[in-house]
């Protein structure tokens, strides 16, 4: 049972007790991401979660490593869209002890100019392993395709002219308007018990930020085709159909048809395309879902002789999905791989501390395992043809990155 408790400050913390295990896993949610940007800082809130690990006013970025390695942890960051996340998975005897870190780096981090400097180093070197992955960076493109100059457009990393700009007030600025407690939520899971409330209120319960907190922009998909030339071994294609934002009444219903779409090996366009006609390695489908908007995006990389076909045997199979629906089977095995995939992916108390984390940040509602099993059972054909037919009837985007 997830336990919820809201600080004067408005900072929100959410507690999972699992007294079966020894570990704990706490988590910094924070409701800032590239889209909380602009055309002139993009890459600012990954930067800032880079830097959060370069020192602060107690440790240097040594002694903060150093930190969790002693006592057998883990510590990492990562950032979206929409949010950031710092999480740390400890022994639960050491979890006083990695939330003092945590919040060491919150608020004590120096954002010194020499640290920033070998920083952005390190970020471009990110930018151009990205580049040298297309069958990643395609999917940046397709959000560019969909999402226009809209910040959900952005690439999350940035780019080395945005990042050679940002200085130590460029990063404290953004976190005055970003970071303030109405914006940030503490997951915590594992073996502890309420009285763990109280540690993190005594640390993140009382700050404030002066700065009016961002306001969010409605996104307007859009439906524009980028092809990129680059010299590749493969050529790399996506589509993207307009979504669902999290907490539509009828996500269930998509997240079923695409697991049939392309979220599992025996759906449709991995069973086409590569069992059938070999034509890919890797085909896949998948859903994101963003406050007030989604993309559901279709991937498959093949040779530059076989693009035609790939995308010939896409389409055919998303119409022949959007005429005739899902058979009685492909409704009960997909319903039944998701229950089945929801429960083995709670098993670790760092997968619990990121639901709890991100259904609160977002959502600020949580679900039992029941009730969401209750809303996947009660998918039903008229549900899916209906979605079928709002997302996929519409016109698409796309992205290509091929060497000719």
């Amino acid at each position: 049972m997830v336990k919820k408790y809201t600080c004067k400050n408005g900072l929100r913390i959410v507690l999972e007790e699992i007294p079966t295990v020894r570990s704990v896993s706490i988590g910094v949610w924070v409701l800032a991401g590239s889209r909380n940007e602009t055309n002139k800082n993009n890459g600012i809130s990954h930067f800032i979660e880079h830097m959060m690990f370069k020192g602060t006013e107690n440790r240097s970025a040594r002694e903060i490593a150093e930190s969790f390695d002693a006592i057998g942890g883990q510590v990492n960051a990562f950032t979206s869209k929409e949010y950031t996340c710092y999480y740390a998975k400890v022994l639960d005897t050491h979890a006083s002890y990695a939330l003092e870190i945590l919040g060491d780096m919150f608020f004590n981090s120096t954002f010194q100019t020499d640290e920033m400097e070998r920083e952005k180093k390190v970020v471009y070197e990110e930018i151009k392993m990205y580049e040298d992955t297309p069958d990643d960076i395609v999917h940046d493109l397709l959000s560019r395709a969909s999402f226009g100059k809209h910040p959900l457009g952005y690439p999350i990393l940035g780019t080395e002219e945005t990042l050679h700009s940002f200085t130590p007030e460029d990063l404290r600025d953004y976190m005055d308007h970003n970071y303030g407690p109405d914006n940030v939520v503490i997951s915590v899971a594992g073996n502890v018990d309420e009285s763990f409330f109280k540690e993190v209120e005594k640390l993140f319960g009382s700050y404030e930020t002066n700065k009016e907190s961002h306001r969010y922009n409605e996104p307007t998909f859009i439906t524009e085709h980028i092809n990129r030339k680059k010299e590749t071994e493969q050529a790399h294609l996506c589509l993207g159909y307009s979504g669902l934002p999290l907490g539509a009444e009828d996500i269930y219903s998509l997240v079923v048809v695409n697991n049939v779409l392309g979220g599992s090996m025996s759906s449709r366009l991995f069973q086409e395309v590569r069992e059938s006609k070999g034509l890919a390695y890797s085909v896949f489908s998948y859903h994101s879902s963003f406050l007030d908007n989604g993309l559901l995006t279709i991937y498959g990389g093949t040779g530059s002789d076989q693009l035609e076909v790939l995308k010939e045997t896409i389409d055919d199979t998303v119409d022949e999905l959007a005429k005739d629906g899902l058979t009685d089977k492909e409704l009960k095995n997909s319903k039944e791989q998701l229950k089945g995939n929801l429960m083995l992916g709670l098993e670790s108390t760092n997968s619990r501390m990121s639901r709890n984390g991100k259904n609160e940040l977002l959502l600020k509602r949580h679900r039992t395992l029941d009730e969401v099993v209750e809303q996947i059972d009660a998918v039903h054909h008229d549900s899916v043809q209906n979605i079928i037919q709002k997302v996929f009837q519409k016109p698409y985007s796309s992205a290509l990155i091929a060497p000719k």
